[in-house]
């Protein structure tokens, strides 16, 4: 009797650890992620590594929300409201610079080259020249990534910033204003500007661009982010995400098509041929650069770095409290094989 109940007891003892144990091994960790802006077609690389099982494959749960900027992303995961989320590296130095206490890295690059741009009407005089917005009037969003290095880009470049008149606007009137003529330029990202513009009935020959990489300023664009509580904590999540996104941009850069389909899934109201001009725009000038082809993904130059926080000493006034160590980590990338885009 006593053996039948010790066999029991152990037997039962097994099973319940057996059972303890399965939920572990099958566990998922969950991410909240925010992106800088809404959903649209340069963001069919995150689409793709939900849709294509990049992330489950990583035992992932991750759930992608929509931002309100490139600036306002860099918050929301340093106070751990988001685990992770794609922001503007160079505000984030300016984040860690007033205060290096505060809990955020950045962990990927994604814009190697920065879409940072002003964007102009020929026929009001703004041209691809950057001295040509001189005497103008600019559309500038606060939070916009692009305004923010536009101290930088004026020294940069050569522009009398006494002659240009700034104006606040809101990042949903900022093409309208500039189709409508109710301001001469606009600060932003060029394949959202551009493509909105055209969206809003102007001739694609009237619009012009001015990128401020191709003018004396080479910075960093968007990168991924993450709450260094929540990496410490689980490192392994984060090295799965990274990997992941790197399939998810590669299968974006393989078959924009797809990409924008996975896009235009979340968001109706969008136009196919429009998304997808963009994120081959994207592709083209900012995300697989000729650096990406030949050094992989995601990682970056040690001395550009560097250059671009001594840029911002200018644009953004830092005090000299970070370095790039301080800005970012690339302890949890992928090996540059798997980094490789088509």
């Amino acid at each position: 009797m006593i053996t039948r109940r010790l066999f029991t007891l152990m037997a039962a003892t097994a099973i319940s650890g057996f059972a303890t144990a399965l939920p572990a091994a099958a566990q998922t960790t969950d991410i909240n992620f925010t992106l800088d802006w809404k959903f649209e077609g340069p963001a069919a690389g995150f689409f793709l590594a939900q849709d294509n099982g990049h992330f489950e494959a990583e035992g992932l749960n991750v759930t992608i929300d929509s931002g309100n900027g490139s600036v306002e992303a860099i918050p929301r995961v340093a106070t751990g409201t988001y685990q992770m989320g794609f922001g503007d590296i160079n505000s984030l130095i300016k984040f860690l610079d007033e205060d290096p206490a505060q809990k955020v890295k950045a962990v990927m690059v994604v814009y190697e080259r920065p879409p940072f741009a002003i964007i102009g009407r020929k026929s009001q005089g703004i041209t691809e020249d950057p001295k040509s917005v001189e005497g103008k009037k600019l559309g500038a969003p606060p939070p916009d990534g692009a305004f923010a290095q536009w101290p930088a880009f004026v020294e940069a470049a050569g522009i009398d910033e006494s002659t240009v008149t700034i104006e606040s606007v809101g990042f949903p009137v900022r093409e309208p204003m500039l189709a409508q003529g109710q301001v001469d330029g606009i600060f932003g990202f060029a394949f959202s500007s551009v493509l909105n513009l055209k969206a809003q009935g102007v001739e694609e020959d009237d619009i012009s661009m001015i990128l401020m990489a191709e003018h004396g300023l080479d910075l960093y664009g968007n990168s991924i982010l993450v709450n260094t509580d929540f990496a410490a904590e689980n490192p392994d999540a984060v090295k799965g995400f990274l990997r992941a996104l790197a399939k998810g941009f590669a299968d974006a850069v393989a078959d924009p098509e797809a990409g924008v389909e996975a896009v235009m899934e979340r968001n109706e109201i969008l136009t196919k041929e429009i998304e997808l001009e963009r994120l081959e725009m994207a592709n083209e000038l900012n995300i697989n650069t000729a650096y990406v082809q030949e050094n992989g993904f995601g990682g970056v130059d040690d001395d550009k770095l560097a250059q671009s926080i001594e840029y911002l000493k200018v644009s953004m006034g830092l005090k000299g409290n970070v370095d790039g160590a301080a800005v970012f980590d690339a302890s949890f990338l992928p090996a540059k094989e798997e980094r490789m885009l088509p």
